[in-house]
């Protein structure tokens, strides 16, 4: 007797599914990433509708997530290794299991290689041994049209996920995301999700409301307290000012901008600027001589999407990959007091101070 529950198995290209998850994050009115508990709801659903079964006939039985991956040190340098590790806490947390192969560098850019026929190859055992009925592909790849093939050649129908988009990257290039159309014509059923979560957010439909994660993103540091001015020394406590701060102490909070080439101060120097050119995850913060590259990665408390080009902001200076100056342990601060120059005119203060300096 054949069992009325339809097994699906669900295979991503995990690099697509990120590039997606950072359009709706960053470029998507929504601004807000997806959600791999709230996709695979979606998922039971949309099988249950196109398989024409009772939703709880339609049961995810196993998932699997395939991308290239960073070396440690590599990771570390580039400043990865928590977002690597958040995201390995999420698949886990969700029993997805996860497929890594390292990158490789080659003309001096990292590529991912082999991980399009080891998902197909994952993909077509998985459908023999686990007998699944559907097979569900977060990709885009022309790549993977074979898999396709082969898999309705042993009878499991293909569910594809595919996006359609375009957005101006922060360095002002048109970036597309379209999914191979001989993929979606081997698809049994080829799903427009761009369409699909527009119409659904549009509607206020409970499954697509449901895709979007509600939280802000952990940050990437811990919150490191302000000093606290105790009888004229720095200590940890939670405010920058005791009630009632010495004359001194508030001259040296009201900083000129500092000038010349070392105005950022050596590495772990801690400082407070404006932010300016804010885009698609990235911003500066205002340092002159030259001003400070920072990311989403390197906010150490709040959203990415909250912030705002003039907002204030607390860093410690630190070192990219390529050794240049950057902004680490960005965090949103109240504007500080301001300072007058000889002829009157105002300059919002950026100076740096060292962690731990008497104030």
């Amino acid at each position: 007797m054949n069992s009325p529950l339809i097994r699906v198995g669900v295979f991503y290209d995990g690099n697509y599914f990120l590039k997606i998850s950072d359009y709706y994050y960053f470029q998507h009115e929504r601004k807000a990433r997806i959600s791999l508990e709230g996709l695979h709801e979606f998922i039971r659903h949309q099988v249950a509708e196109e398989e024409d079964v009772d939703v709880r006939l339609a049961q995810i039985t196993t998932s699997h997530f395939f991308r290239g991956r960073l070396s440690a040190t590599e990771a570390r340098d580039k400043d990865r290794l928590f977002h690597d590790r958040l995201l390995d806490d999420i698949l886990m947390n969700l029993g997805v299991c996860t497929h890594y192969m390292p990158l490789k560098t080659r003309d001096g850019r990292l590529q991912e290689k082999g991980i399009d026929v080891w998902l197909s190859l994952e993909a077509l055992e998985m459908a023999l041994h686990k007998t699944l009925d559907v097979v569900v592909l977060i990709a885009g790849d022309s790549d993977y049209v074979p898999l396709i093939r082969k898999l309705n050649t042993v009878g499991t129908r293909v569910m594809l996920l595919n996006w359609d988009f375009k957005y101006e990257d922060f360095k002002g290039e048109t970036r597309v995301t379209r999914a191979s159309q001989h993929l979606l014509e081997q698809a049994t059923y080829p799903v427009a999700m761009h369409a699909v979560i527009d119409r659904g957010l549009q509607e206020q439909d409970e499954v697509v409301e449901n895709m979007f994660v509600t939280q802000s993103e952990p940050a990437a540091f811990a919150t490191m307290p302000a000093p606290t001015a105790t009888n004229g020394h720095a200590t940890n406590g939670q405010s920058y000012a005791p009630a009632a701060a010495s004359p001194a102490t508030a001259a040296s909070r009201a900083a000129v901008r500092p000038t010349g080439p070392t105005a950022a101060g050596p590495v772990g120097t801690v400082g407070i600027s404006t932010i300016k050119n804010l885009k698609n995850g990235f911003g500066f913060v205002v340092m002159p001589p030259n001003n400070l590259f920072f990311s989403y990665a390197d906010l150490s408390e709040g959203d990415f999407n909250d912030l705002r080009e003039g907002d204030w902001v607390e860093f410690t200076v630190g070192r990219n990959h390529r050794d240049e100056d950057c902004a680490r342990n960005v965090r949103k601060v109240a504007a500080p007091a301001m300072t007058g120059d000889e002829e009157g005119d105002y300059e919002p203060s950026t100076v740096a101070h060292s962690m731990g300096a008497v104030l």
